[in-house]
């Protein structure tokens, strides 16, 4: 890597990160920046570590080395007590397939976060409402998760996400599973939630489609971050 000029530091970083699974390295020294209220696109093939490479930038495991840097703080360092925080009030993640609590109705799926951050029942189930309506969701509240559509369930998601009012939304194949009508509904709704509160997004997708939402858009090859261009990405230090 070499040095840039100064600037504004990012709100997320990676610097080098390799992991591992098993004998496999999914990355082998990748780098990226997001900056606050950025939304990037990260592609790339099938197996290249997009995945990992998430999971990492979130917190979810550790990398064999290399650093992420959030808001100045080194995550990779932290104790899980203090990632396990983040992640409950800076961070919000959505999967492909959603995973939403199949117990749970479409409301207390979003409500759920703030649940667990010592919000009171009523207040969290109103936000949370306020959230599905937002999504497009209003008349599912009482619905739970299998009789929702593809495209209702994964909004459900995004409203989950979005609904502490998160710095980053990590997004990982948020459309993979939807066909082309609630893939573009899922984004816009997304793109216009980040830009209405000033949330940067992490878009993880292998589809151009998905990605044409997205500020700015990186390659992954090989578990390295390659520049449009095909170059490995240069990060400041």
């Amino acid at each position: 890597m070499t040095e840039k000029n100064a600037g504004p530091l990012p709100l997320l970083a990676a610097r080098g990160l390799v992991k591992a699974h098993g004998r496999t390295k999914a990355l082998r020294g990748a780098s990226l920046e997001l900056g606050e209220g950025e939304i990037l696109a990260v592609t790339g093939a099938s197996g290249s570590g997009k995945s990992t490479l998430l999971h990492c930038l979130a917190g979810i495991v550790r990398p064999d080395e290399g650093a992420v840097t959030y808001a100045g703080k080194q995550l990779d360092r932290l104790p899980e007590k203090e990632l396990s925080e983040l992640r409950r009030t800076d961070f919000g993640v959505v999967f492909q397939f959603g995973q939403l609590i199949p117990e749970l109705t479409a409301v207390d799926n979003v409500a759920l976060p703030l649940l667990l951050a010592g919000t009171s029942r009523q207040e969290a189930r109103e936000r949370a409402g306020a959230w599905l309506e937002r999504f497009g969701v209003r008349g599912q509240e009482e619905q739970r998760p299998g009789e929702l559509s593809g495209g209702q369930a994964q909004r459900v998601s995004l409203a989950r996400a979005l609904v502490t009012t998160p710095r980053v939304v990590f997004a990982d194949e948020p459309t993979g599973a939807l066909d082309s009508l609630a893939g573009e509904q899922v984004m816009v709704a997304l793109t216009h939630a980040a830009r209405e509160s000033g949330t940067a997004v992490l878009l993880i997708t292998h589809d151009a489609q998905t990605a044409a939402y997205a500020d700015r858009e990186v390659t992954l090859k090989d578990g390295v971050v390659v520049s449009e261009a095909g170059a490995a990405l240069e990060v400041s230090r």
